[in-house]
Formats: structure tokens, C-alpha cells, sequence
């Protein structure tokens, strides 16, 4: 019904919004020294992690997971986790006609901050 009410255009226009929304976080994220994309955005989806200093494996998945879940405690994204080539990331797919590019600054900036602020030293996950 959505279709029919709104039109094959208008559906293609917010899927094209979408892709390049995709494209602009991968951007940010790319521009972010504490963020690594894990494969180049081709679509509306995005994975990446924050990189943490000299974690890897288990302790580095440890930390994404906590920021996925206070991300999505504290109503800013509900973004998932996959794993994209052997690694763990954070995974966002953009398929809300209603997704601004301030929300996706605000992705970016609380990764960071709550990146930063469980890494550390005392600060429990």
C-alpha cells in the first residue's frame, strides 16, 4: 500500500538518501583517528569499530559490544554487531527516511566518547 500510495520514485529517492547517508558516515568515520571502518561502504550499511589502543580479539569485541548496548540504552542508534572479514564490528544500516546527517554526527561523536570513556583504566564495561 505504501508503494501504491507513494510512488516507485519516491521510494527510490530515500533509498538513494540512504546510500549516500551511508557513503557520508563512512566518511566521518574514516576522518575519525579512534574509528576504523572495516569494509568501504557500497550501500546504506556500515561497519566499523572503535579501535581502543592495543586491544584486539576478545577485548576489542568486549568493547564494541559495551558501546552497541549504552548506544542503544541511551536512545542514540540502534545499530547491531557482525563480523566482516574475521573481525568484529559495530554495524549500521541507514533505512530510516527520518535520518539526518546531524544524527549521524552524533553516531560518530558518541562512539568516540564512549569509546574513550570505558577504555579507561578503572572504568568498568
Amino acid at each position: 500500500m505504501a508503494l501504491k500510495q507513494h510512488g516507485i520514485q519516491k521510494f527510490g529517492r530515500l533509498i538513494d538518501q540512504n546510500i549516500a547517508q551511508g557513503h557520508y558516515l563512512g566518511a566521518l568515520i574514516e576522518a575519525e583517528p579512534l574509528l576504523e571502518l572495516v569494509a568501504p561502504p557500497s550501500i546504506n550499511i556500515v561497519c566499523f569499530r572503535y579501535r581502543g589502543d592495543g586491544l584486539t580479539g576478545e577485548r576489542q569485541k568486549a568493547l564494541n559490544t559495551e558501546i552497541m548496548l549504552r548506544l542503544q540504552e541511551d536512545g542514540i542508534a540502534a545499530l547491531s554487531d557482525t563480523t566482516v572479514h574475521g573481525q568484529h564490528c559495530l554495524r549500521v544500516a541507514i533505512n530510516n527516511h527520518r535520518t539526518r546527517r546531524d544524527d549521524l554526527d552524533l553516531l560518530v561523536r558518541e562512539t568516540v566518547r564512549l569509546g574513550q570513556e570505558i577504555s579507561r583504566p578503572g572504568v568498568a564495561g
